[in-house]
């Protein structure tokens, strides 16, 4: 049986932006972030093709124990650190390292009792108002954590909130702000995400954390991986199910929203938002039959698309059709369905049937 949704996933191709990743910020070490499924592609498989990285990243804890029972052994960062203390004694049987962003955090280790002590990374809010402790509040936070049994390194990071925008002024006000907030800590340091890591040299310090450049997605506004010299790592592939021969007037799918101008083949491919294509993908957005680019008119529905074939009049029933990845970036797809690449690549269903080259 030939699955009606399939997501290829190139190794290849994501090793490749790995070396991206070593071209753009040399001497530097590598955190490579798997989080969220190592964005859709498949975190055990992603880890296990990035064994050589310096350490892995994902948010929470679940994350890091299914790749601690799937064997992998390369070091692992919690980005989210631990949301209570009950966590850290798996943490350490684990041997896990924490980001420590809040205040709770540092008291919960000042009174824990540790087989070890843990790797812990001090995130200093510097811009993004997310996670992370105040800038006035790290040199006390810091010391106490120099002071304190539980904690082994003690490594400082923060996070840019505006690196994808290359004329951003913030970029550069938090790499200030990071660069006093600092002075007088000894610990390895890290800011660079994949925007930074491409566009702020400024920013690599000693650790470096490539996110969505790993899969083949540039990181910039409206941006393209290839671009970059990124390639895509997965390709969402469908086929064609039927060919219709719709007449002038005909109003295709849901709504009665898009009309037929004239005589024309609609295909319909078995790929919908059941499967993670995006609901809101407008009429005009791009498919490959056969690979040549036809238009998606219609609503999208939950197991189908409809698709304008007058550009290809030979297509059958059983062609390929490829909704992103190879020969049609993600980034194009998602600027059609007013989102990101990364909310596509995290979307893709639990009925999609994954499949992998090396």
């Amino acid at each position: 049986m030939t699955p009606a949704v399939e997501a290829h996933i190139d190794l290849t191709a994501l090793r490749h932006n790995l070396e991206r990743v070593r071209q753009s910020a040399p001497g530097r070490r590598i955190m490579a972030i798997i989080k969220a499924n190592a964005y859709g592609h498949g975190i055990v498989r992603v880890a296990g093709a990035l064994s050589d990285v310096d350490a892995l990243a994902v948010a929470r804890l679940e994350e890091a124990l299914q790749l601690r029972q799937a064997g992998i052994v390369t070091p692992i960062v919690l980005l989210e650190g631990f949301l209570e203390a009950s966590e850290l004694s798996e943490i350490v049987a684990h041997d896990l390292q924490v980001v420590i962003h809040h205040e709770y955090q540092v008291q919960v280790l000042e009174r824990a009792r540790l087989a070890k002590p843990v790797v812990a990374w001090l995130k200093i809010d510097t811009g993004m108002h997310r996670l992370g402790v105040r800038i006035d509040q790290a040199p006390a936070l810091w010391q106490r954590l120099q002071r304190c049994s539980a904690v082994g390194e003690l490594r400082v990071m923060t996070h840019l909130a505006s690196a994808d925008d290359r004329s951003s002024e913030q970029t550069e006000q938090q790499l200030e702000k990071f660069r006093h907030a600092i002075s007088g800590m000894d610990g390895a340091m890290s800011i660079a995400n994949s925007a930074g890591i491409l566009g702020w040299p400024r920013s690599h310090g000693d650790w470096v954390r490539p996110g969505i450049m790993l899969y083949g997605v540039s990181p910039f506004m409206a941006g393209k991986g290839e671009e970059e010299s990124l390639h895509p790592v997965m390709t969402l592939h469908s086929r064609l199910i039927a060919i219709n021969q719709a007449r002038t007037g005909d109003a295709i799918g849901y709504g009665a929203s898009w009309v037929c101008p004239e005589d024309m083949l609609v295909g319909v491919v078995a790929c919908g938002y059941g499967d993670g294509y995006p609901r809101h993908a407008v009429p005009g957005t791009p498919v490959l039959v056969n690979n040549i680019r036809v238009p998606l008119i219609g609503r999208v529905s939950m197991d189908m698309i409809c698709v304008d074939l007058r550009q290809q009049p030979r297509a059958d029933v059983g062609d390929p059709v490829v909704l992103w990845g190879k020969g049609l970036p993600v980034e194009e797809v998602a600027i059609r369905a007013s989102t990101i690449p990364y909310e596509l690549l995290c979307g893709v269903t639990g009925r999609v049937f994954f499949t992998e080259r090396n």
